[in-house]
């Protein structure tokens, strides 16, 4: 199964993302029906570690190592990070491009807590995409080359100011992820950030 640990943002965060979205060109040819990409909110999140295919049977193992991760980073006594969505970028051009929405807030406490999943993974010998540092974002969309260069350059610069309102990360998620025509997010585990 194709597993990813992630943090999503609390349904008011999303539908606040969602609204300045839909105003945008990308927003305005989804709804018109255009096949460009727009992820759907429901799927919304900031991966903190990609596993990508593990056997069905080392699932309970991932699960454990995320916890352990978790209680890694409580023990250090710190607040839940609190975050927000702010701003937008891309990776990528032309049919490769990817965009996705940035963060602000508690940002050093969001990486020492994706830092402490991972160091977890990597001792369960689990594997994850560590090849690249954390860089905290939300990917909302991959229009490839279905939306014109200048639609795009502009969406990213109305999006730019955009400061969305503070939440509170409750917990890290082990997701599974099903890809194809009708891609799910399907939960396989949850390890709260604060003890229960």
């Amino acid at each position: 199964m194709r597993l990813f640990a992630a943090i999503y943002p609390p349904l008011v965060a999303v539908d606040e993302f969602a609204a300045a979205v839909d105003q945008l060109r990308l927003g305005q040819a989804a709804a018109a029906g255009r096949s460009v990409g727009l992820t759907a909110p429901d799927r919304w999140h900031v991966t903190l570690a990609f596993l990508g295919d593990v056997p069905d049977d080392r699932a309970p193992e991932a699960a454990a190592a995320i916890a352990a991760g978790v209680e890694r980073w409580r023990s250090r006594g710190d607040e839940p990070p609190r975050l927000r969505l702010a701003g937008a970028g891309r990776f990528g051009r032309g049919r490769f491009t990817v965009l996705w929405a940035g963060l602000a807030g508690d940002l050093p406490q969001l990486r020492q807590l994706a830092a402490d999943v991972g160091q977890q993974l990597r001792q369960a010998r689990l594997p994850f995409d560590d090849r690249r540092p954390f860089r905290p974002h939300l990917t909302f969309a991959r229009p490839g080359g279905r939306l014109p260069e200048p639609q795009v350059a502009a969406d990213l610069a109305a999006l730019a100011e955009f400061q969305g309102q503070l939440w509170q990360v409750e917990e890290v998620r082990l997701m599974r992820s099903r890809l194809g025509p009708r891609p799910a997010h399907t939960q396989v585990a949850v390890a709260p950030l604060r003890a229960r």
